[in-house]
C-alpha cells in the first residue's frame, strides 16, 4: 500500500491495494493517539460499516486497536448508515466515531471516515494530525491491539442497535401525519446500501404504499457504483415514469447522498431540491435561518435567501464546512451540489434519509410534484439552471492546465468575467448571474467543470466555453 491520505470525506482506496487490514489497525492507532491527546479517548467511540465487502471484518480491526489502547467502542450491529452513526456519536457524547465506508465510490473501493465528537466529519487541521502520524507508522508499525474476546471481557467493547433511537429523533422533524394523510405511492432504490430498513420501514409506517429496489446485500452493488445520480437510477426512473407512482427516492451505499425523482420519472438535480427544501421551510414551515452551500452549489438557494432576507454562507467543498455551520446553529439548512444536505438541530452530517424525508413531506402538504412546485420557485425567484461535467485531460499535463488557468480570458461566451475566484480550483463570476468554475480532481486524469445560467442554451454555450478552455482552444 502506498501513503495515507485523507479527502474530502476520509481515507479511501481499493480494497486489497490501498485499503487493507494493516492500514485499517494503522489509521485507527493514529486516531487513538489523536484522542488520548486530546482527552477525548475515555469518551469511548461508535464504530459502523456499510455494506461493503469485509466491511464488518475491517470495523473488528478498528475494535481490537482501540481496545488495545483503553478505549471503549459502541460497534453496530451490522450495517449502518453514516447519518445514523453521526447520531450516535451525539446521543452517546461519544469521542468521536470510525465508519468503514467508501459511501458512493465503486465496489472495489473502502473507506475509512472519522467523525469528532461533534457528530460532524473531522476538519483538515484534524485529519493533518492522524495523517501525519499514520504514515510516519507506515516505517515503523507501532500500534497495540487486543483480541474480540478480550474487548468484550475488559468492557471494552459493547455493541448496539441505533435503529430506534435514531428514527424516533427524525420523525420528530419531520411532518408525518400529513405524509400519513397524503397516502402517496412511492419507489425506493436502496442500491444494496446501508439504508435498508430505514427509510422503507418510516414510510411504511406512515401509511405509504411502498415498492422498493436492491434492498439487499450485493459487494458489487449491481456492477455499479451506489451514487444515486441519473445515470444509475434508470430502473427506478422507469418504474415511476409507467407506474403510478408520487415520487421516486433513492440512497446511496451509506445513506448519506440523495436521489429523488419526480412522478413522471424526471430526475431532479440535488441544486434544485436544496432550494426547494429551503423555500420550504421558510414559506410553509414557517421557519428562518441562512442557507450554506458550496462553491459548486447552484446560486439557486442565493435567490430564495434573497427573497426572504436570509444570509448566504459559501464554503469549500466538503460537508464538514457545512456541518461545522450547523453545529454552531448558524443556518437553517446546508447542502452540497453532490446530493449532501442536513438542517439544524439535525446531525452535522450529510443525511439521505432525512433529505428523503423532507421530499416527501414538501409533496404531500403541496400536494403538487417537484416540477410543479420548481416551476412555481423559479416564478417567484427568477430562473436558475446548473450542470456538473468531467472533462478528460487526455494529453493535457497537470502543469498545462495550472498555465491555461492563469490566463484566463475576460470573457467566458460572451459573457464579461466579473471577478475570478481561488476556491480549489478556479470559480468565474460572469455577468447575469453565471458562473463557471473549474476543478481538478484529486484521484482521476479529469477536471470537474461546473456552471450555471439562467436558461438551457445559455448554459449550453457557457459549458461548451468551459470545455474548450479547459482543453487549451480558448486563447
Amino acid at each position: 500500500m502506498g501513503s495515507i491520505k485523507f479527502g474530502t470525506s476520509g481515507w479511501r482506496g481499493i480494497i486489497a491495494e490501498d485499503f487493507t487490514f494493516e492500514g485499517v489497525r494503522i489509521v485507527t492507532q493514529a486516531i487513538a493517539d489523536y484522542l488520548k491527546a486530546h482527552h477525548e479517548g475515555k469518551k469511548g467511540m461508535v464504530v459502523g460499516y456499510d455494506t461493503r465487502f469485509m466491511g464488518s471484518r475491517f470495523a473488528s480491526e478498528a475494535v481490537r486497536v482501540l481496545a488495545g489502547n483503553s478505549i471503549k467502542s459502541f460497534l453496530t450491529k451490522g450495517p449502518t448508515p453514516t447519518p445514523v452513526i453521526a447520531f450516535e456519536i451525539l446521543r452517546r457524547k461519544a469521542g468521536g466515531g470510525i465508519n468503514i465506508t467508501a459511501s458512493h465510490n465503486p465496489p472495489e473501493y473502502n473507506g475509512l471516515k472519522f467523525s469528532s465528537s461533534s457528530g460532524e466529519p473531522a476538519l483538515p487541521a484534524i485529519t493533518r494530525e492522524i495523517e501525519k502520524r499514520a504514515n510516519e507508522m507506515l516505517l515503523e508499525v507501532a500500534y497495540s491491539e487486543l483480541s474480540i474476546e478480550e474487548a468484550k471481557h475488559k468492557g471494552l467493547l459493547e455493541e448496539i442497535e441505533p435503529y430506534s433511537s435514531y428514527t424516533e429523533e427524525l420523525k420528530q422533524k419531520i411532518d408525518m401525519s400529513a405524509i400519513r394523510k397524503a397516502q402517496l405511492v412511492v419507489g425506493i432504490d436502496l442500491m444494496y446500501g446501508a439504508a435498508r430498513g430505514y427509510i422503507d420501514r418510516i414510510l411504511e409506517d406512515a401509511g405509504c404504499t411502498v415498492n422498493v429496489f436492491h434492498n439487499y446485500s450485493d459487494p458489487s452493488f449491481g456492477g455499479r457504483p451506489p451514487d444515486p445520480g441519473e445515470e444509475n437510477l434508470t430502473m427506478l426512473i422507469n418504474e415511476v415514469k409507467e407506474g403510478n407512482y408520487d415520487l421516486g427516492l433513492a440512497l446511496d451505499g451509506d445513506a448519506d447522498r440523495f436521489g429523488i425523482v419526480d412522478r413522471d420519472g424526471t430526475f431532479i438535480e440535488p441544486n434544485y431540491i436544496i432550494a426547494l427544501l429551503f423555500d420550504y421551510m421558510i414559506r410553509v414551515r414557517g421557519m428562518n435561518g441562512g442557507v450554506a452551500r458550496s462553491v459548486a452549489t447552484s446560486h439557486l438557494v442565493d435567490a430564495v435567501a434573497r427573497h426572504y432576507n436570509m444570509p448566504v454562507y459559501e464554503t469549500p467543498v466538503g460537508f464538514k464546512y457545512i456541518g461545522e455551520l450547523i453545529t454552531t446553529g448558524k443556518i437553517l439548512i446546508g447542502g452540497e451540489e453532490s446530493a449532501g444536505l442536513s438542517i439544524r438541530g439535525h446531525v452535522p452530517e450529510k443525511d439521505g434519509i432525512l433529505a428523503c424525508l423532507l421530499v416527501t413531506e414538501m409533496v404531500a402538504k403541496e400536494g403538487k410534484g417537484l416540477g410543479d412546485l420548481l416551476t412555481g420557485l423559479y416564478k417567484r425567484v427568477g430562473k436558475f439552471v446548473t450542470r456538473r461535467e468531467d472533462v478528460q485531460l487526455g494529453d493535457i499535463s497537470k502543469k498545462d492546465l495550472a498555465n491555461i488557468l492563469k490566463r484566463l480570458p475576460g470573457t467566458i461566451a460572451g459573457l464579461s468575467v466579473k471577478e475570478t475566484m481561488d476556491v480549489g480550483g478556479k470559480k468565474l463570476l460572469l455577468e447575469n448571474d453565471c458562473w463557471l468554475l473549474i476543478r481538478e480532481s484529486g484521484t482521476e486524469p479529469v477536471v470537474r467543470l461546473y456552471g450555471e445560467a439562467r436558461d438551457e442554451d445559455e448554459l449550453e454555450r457557457l459549458m461548451k466555453a468551459g470545455r474548450e478552455l479547459v482543453l487549451g482552444k480558448i486563447k
